[in-house]
């Protein structure tokens, strides 16, 4: 396993991360504290969770419960705690199931951070992020006819510093230690620098946005922005969705899996996109790797990576996932998945 740091925070984190969104739906407790022993076991420090977890589906009635699996988990072994980076979400404006769909504000902060300790069963959160930006988000497939209407850069600006006080209050009291973002753009981002450093507020340290072979929206201004600051992707759905194991291909859609839950996989089943995964299962056959293990050991050689989040349903899933860490793509291979690419860019 391979370790990077996060951000300019001097904290390493292991390349590949531990996604959760699956624990109390797909995953049971049991399975997901399974999963825990043999993640930090095998050299993940770093797991990744949300208030709004689980999903597929989300509902009013889960909401929460990924985190309490790992609050049970972290009750029964607690010198582990400090064994790993915990990372956590605030939800943004709009999930009408959290706080009635209110957006994040100095008003929202402290009470959510109340309750995601209280359930995580932690005195402390590492890595606190907010979902999704209060003015909206390009990602989610919203690329495609996205437009800014409306936006006024000055109250943008306003909105980010009310909550960096609120975050700066938080960490003062030890409840979180770092600020990362998720679903934010390169002007987003660069806002919430320029606010954190004029102001000595909470530094922005990662940007947890969706990145995979088939999704390569943050190769270009954000990847740059990624570099030049010191703000590291934290890559969510690096197999997307699990298009790239290859299991969905000729209409399957097996059993428990998320193309059986939502048929489109939330907006990602295009025409375009199976030549595309095509493209991809060919380089790994050509070059005796398996997709799942192509596609994350890609992942991790992008300059701007932090790390790269991976989710496992079952324990096989995430044994097989891990593998990856054994990986490293031969030049070759990384040119084959070039041209793959410009054949195929962004099919969904």
């Amino acid at each position: 396993m391979h370790y990077n740091e996060m951000g300019r925070t001097g904290v390493k984190v292991s390349n590949l991360c531990l996604g959760t969104m699956t624990f109390g739906t797909q995953t049971s407790e049991a399975e997901g504290h399974a999963q825990m022993d043999f993640a930090l076991s095998n050299g993940i420090n770093f797991v990744d969770t949300a208030e709004m977890y689980p999903v597929n589906p989300i509902s009013a009635e889960t909401i929460g419960r990924t985190e309490e699996i790992l609050g049970t988990w972290n009750a029964q072994n607690p010198s582990k705690r400090a064994d790993y980076i915990l990372a956590t979400k605030h939800s943004g404006e709009g999930m009408a199931y959290v706080r009635d769909g209110a957006p994040i504000s100095s008003k929202t902060i402290a009470q959510t951070i109340e309750g995601n300790l209280r359930r995580l069963q932690t005195d402390y959160i590492d890595l606190y992020q907010f979902h999704w930006p209060n003015r909206g988000s390009y990602m989610f497939r919203k690329n495609w006819d996205y437009g800014p209407t409306g936006l006024r850069a000055d109250a943008v600006r306003a909105d980010m510093l009310d909550c960096l006080e609120a975050l700066q209050s938080q960490v003062e009291k030890g409840n979180i230690r770092y600020f990362g973002l998720s679903n934010e753009s390169a002007w987003g981002t660069s806002q919430w620098l320029r606010l954190s450093e004029d102001h000595g507020l909470p530094r922005v340290a990662t940007i947890q946005n969706e990145y995979s072979l088939l999704c390569r929206l943050y190769d270009t201004d954000l990847g740059e922005l990624s570099v030049a600051e010191d703000v590291g992707l934290i890559a969510f759905s690096p197999l997307a969705v699990g298009l790239l194991t290859g299991k969905y291909q000729n209409g399957a859609a097996p059993e428990g899996s998320r193309k059986s839950i939502g048929a489109d996989l939330g907006g990602r089943v295009t025409e375009r996109v199976w030549p595309a995964v095509d493209a991809y299962l060919e380089i790994a056959r050509k070059h005796g790797l398996d997709p799942v293990h192509m596609a994350l050991a890609w992942c991790v050689t992008r300059p701007f990576m932090c790390s790269a989040i991976f989710g496992a349903t079952t324990q096989s899933q995430l044994e097989h996932s891990l593998k990856a860490s054994d990986v490293t793509l031969s030049q070759e291979c990384l040119e084959d998945i070039s041209r793959a690419h410009k054949a195929h860019p962004m099919p969904y």
